[in-house]
């Protein structure tokens, strides 16, 4: 079977591969998954695709250069992406960031303690 490079425009070797892998090895099964579908599963398998990504699939499967894929079509697959991407599960190993504070220090507050001691002038 030719590689989904040789049969898709705008897919290079390394989309290619990563396509390959999610199960996505022609044109038919492309368009049987979709742009967004297609776009979470390389996503979900642990790759890290940008949105270009989610633009070439479309471009590939419109047949056309991925920057004359629509404007406002670009917007909807990035929010059907970007709500697929909300639902999946915190990456394993890592627990999910709490809030953010910032902490101010009065200025006649002592400064922390240093790790280390500061040299003596002899230690040169």
């Amino acid at each position: 079977m030719t590689s989904t490079a040789d049969k898709l425009r705008n897919v290079g070797p390394k989309s290619a591969a990563w396509l390959r892998q999610v199960g996505l090895r022609t044109r038919a099964d492309l368009e049987a998954a979709g742009t967004v579908d297609a776009f979470m599963r390389v996503k979900r398998a642990g790759f890290k695709p940008s949105m270009n990504l989610l633009y070439a699939l479309e471009g590939a499967l419109l047949d056309c250069h991925w920057q004359e894929v629509p404007h406002a079509r670009r917007e909807q697959l990035v929010a059907e992406a970007e709500a697929a991407i909300a639902l999946l599960p915190p990456p394993r190993g890592r627990p999910a960031a709490g809030p953010v504070t910032t902490t101010h220090m009065e200025q006649d507050e002592a400064p922390m303690p240093a790790f280390f001691d500061e040299p003596d002038a002899q230690d040169h």
